[in-house]
């Protein structure tokens, strides 16, 4: 059988992965399985948004092909969030939706790089991106952050070589939760712009960021279309994971580009989720804002665990994330699924989110802390503490 070798050359897909850990295993009911390997929202949607999408079942059009870069209702309602959180001028034509921020991610990257050419990525990065440019033959050159997994533009610039189209980065991080300072995004910015590249910044958790100021000012910049690409989701504010609805915002230009990629992939995204994501823009602030500080008091929660916990180190936390230095000699992987039989906890490893080359993974763990509330978290670092080294 014949197996494209950039495609078999690909990480198999981590949290598919993780799950089967649990297979053969079971939980006695005074420690039930703790799952903070995914960074989904495990409740659905709140019930007035449920009742708008069974609602928008009724219309026709719902049922029917849209347009490939999505409603046009929901780009002008995202650009007008996006003013108000950011500033700046963003206009609807500067808005596709796509079926997903992942999806979001990939167009970008088609729009920019083929075979043979190379992106930026801080690690620990986010494994999709990984993947993604594994499949197109894209070189991720990995750009190691510091002791305090923030990237170092000075660093990234000596990264770059003839091949560089794009430099990316995730913030509020995913694994590390870590926010990136504004400063440091403009440096990026700065960089890419110098050297001719784009500058990818994929928000997806912008809601639960810890500052109510706006995390940068990119946008102020009256020609940001021609640097910066902006990637977004719906999922994780309105709980609409599996509806699939993410977007983007960069240069009408590149967006005519970008619709043969999407046309070709899902031709539009779902109507549903879309029409979802419109009612949620217009009606769930004040609820968004309670999700947001409920996320918050989770984060703070996580801290104070692991403040308690010898010989663990919580190097970074937020949005939905905490991402820690284990204390064992065993790898980070070993210990994953260790922490499955022996405490009921379904985390990933940091080895998951490095190439395999960076030692650093095997030292790491990630969690997933929004996963849990409050008591659950207390209970996560208490099965910690009493782990068998």
């Amino acid at each position: 059988m014949h197996i494209a070798p950039a495609l078999h050359a690909t990480l198999a897909p981590p949290v598919m992965e993780a799950r089967r850990w649990l297979e053969g295993v079971s939980f006695p009911p005074d420690r039930p399985l703790l799952n903070l390997s995914q960074a989904a929202p495990v409740l659905p949607p709140p019930a007035p948004l449920q009742a708008a999408m069974v609602e928008a079942l009724q219309v026709p059009a719902t049922h029917l092909y849209g347009p490939v870069l999505g409603l046009p209702e929901l780009r002008a309602a995202l650009a007008g969030r996006m003013r108000r959180v950011y500033g700046g001028a963003i206009d609807a034509a500067q808005i596709a939706i796509t079926s997903g921020c992942n999806q979001a991610f990939c167009a970008a990257i088609a729009s920019l790089a083929g075979p043979g050419d190379a992106v930026i990525l801080p690690t620990p990065w986010y494994f999709n991106h990984a993947m993604w440019l594994c499949m197109q033959g894209i070189e991720a050159t990995p750009l190691p952050c510091g002791p305090d997994l923030l990237p170092d533009p000075e660093v990234a610039a000596r990264l770059i070589t003839s091949a560089t189209r794009a430099i990316v980065l995730v913030t509020p991080n995913n694994p590390t939760g870590v926010e990136y300072p504004p400063t440091l995004i403009a440096a990026f910015r700065d960089l890419a712009r110098a050297h001719g590249l784009a500058l990818i910044i994929d928000e997806t958790y912008r809601d639960f960021h810890q500052s109510e100021h706006a995390p940068h000012d990119l946008f102020a910049d009256p020609e940001w279309e021609d640097v910066l690409i902006h990637l977004y989701s719906f999922s994780k504010a309105y709980r609409l994971t599996g509806h699939r609805v993410g977007a983007m915002a960069t240069s009408p230009v590149r967006l005519r580009e970008i619709e043969k990629f999407l046309d070709t992939l899902t031709i539009c995204p779902t109507a549903l989720g879309q029409r979802a994501a419109l009612w949620g823009l217009e009606n769930l602030d004040d609820w968004l804002a309670k999700e947001r500080a409920e996320i918050l008091r989770r984060r703070a929660a996580l801290e104070t665990g692991f403040r308690r916990l010898e010989g663990w180190v919580l190097r970074g936390c937020g949005a939905y994330f905490g991402y820690v230095a284990h204390p064992f000699q065993e790898s980070a992987e070993a210990l994953a699924k260790r922490l499955v039989r022996e405490a009921g906890l379904l985390v990933l490893p940091g080895s998951m989110f490095c190439p395999s080359s960076d030692a650093s993974g095997a030292r790491h763990l990630r969690i997933a802390f929004a996963n849990a509330d409050c008591a659950g978290l207390a209970d996560l670092t208490n099965r910690l503490a009493k782990l068998e080294v």
